[in-house]
């Protein structure tokens, strides 16, 4: 799942700015218990001002003049035809927050593990895809590491499907964070002409890698065969306890014997020692 942004913008203040939507408390809190209802995440009071300056875009959009009439529609249509605006709903509430090797002790460590299975095919998740970098850094270590990555196959999903359309092109910015050189030379094809200063992954990369939307709060995780190594990193923090317990319990479901949980550097999970053990820093193995 992608992170929660902070606000853009603050709040209009009482008699400084005249909002152009009427946003009371009473909608504020409907948000907050319909994004929990649908994607696990809990808001805080704080994020009053985040919620008006990403959802005022879809009142526009859709034509609604309140945030009552706009709420009151969404769950007046909670079946088949009203999907489409709550993803728009969910994708409004989360944004892109990433790099291509970011934390970048979890590489190493990574490349270290698939060393050690000497070769064997491996299938790895990556839970919260966001705009494609952690996939493609997975990929890439497994490319580097396992010399052309015979038997690797990667699994990447998210919540928000407009990051992962972007994700599914491959296409970045060459002057994009964590990219060596040497790496881009090696898994990148440099755009020409309109497209110079642009970046797409090789196929050889690619093909490594299936994208998927996923929900974390789904009741169905029918998600073919068990992980080895499951990427979960700076997700759980949006969710309150018992959401967390639910996710790492699929996890721990989904995950082969042993496997390898990668989670964020502010995540711990120490209360759930009967489903994981700390391994390395922020690496939990299933018990």
């Amino acid at each position: 799942m992608s992170e929660l942004m902070t606000a853009p913008r603050p709040a209009a203040a009482t008699g400084a700015v005249e909002q152009e939507f009427s946003f009371s408390k009473t909608d504020f809190d409907k948000v907050r218990e319909l994004i929990y209802q649908r994607a696990g995440i809990s808001l805080h009071a704080g994020k009053q001002a985040m919620v008006y300056s990403r959802l005022s875009r879809r009142l526009r959009e859709t034509g609604h003049r309140s945030f009552a009439s706009y709420l009151e529609w969404l769950q007046s249509h909670m079946g088949a035809g009203g999907e489409q605006e709550w993803q728009e709903f969910i994708n409004c509430l989360t944004t892109n927050l990433t790099s291509f090797f970011r934390e970048e002790h979890h590489f190493h460590a990574l490349a270290d593990d698939l060393r050690h299975r000497g070769g064997q095919p491996v299938r790895i998740w990556c839970s919260a895809a966001s705009t494609g970098e952690e996939p493609y850094s997975i990929a890439m270590i497994a490319h580097e590491t396992l010399g052309g990555s015979a038997g690797t196959r990667i699994l990447a999903s998210d919540i928000d499907t407009k990051v992962l359309a972007t994700a599914q092109r491959g296409v970045y910015d060459a002057e994009a964070r964590g990219l060596s050189s040497a790496r881009l030379q090696k898994h990148f094809l440099r755009g020409k002409g309109s497209n110079a200063g642009m970046i797409r992954v090789k196929p050889e990369l690619a093909r490594l890698i299936e994208f998927r939307p996923f929900n974390l709060m789904s009741r169905d995780w029918a998600l073919g065969e068990p992980f080895d190594i499951i990427f979960c990193r700076n997700v759980m923090i949006y969710f309150d306890a018992p959401t967390q317990r639910t996710v790492l319990q699929h996890m721990h479901r989904v995950l082969k014997p042993g496997g390898l949980l990668y989670v964020g550097h502010s995540e711990n999970f120490t209360d759930s020692r009967d489903l994981f053990k700390l391994r390395g820093k922020t690496i939990y193995q299933k018990v």
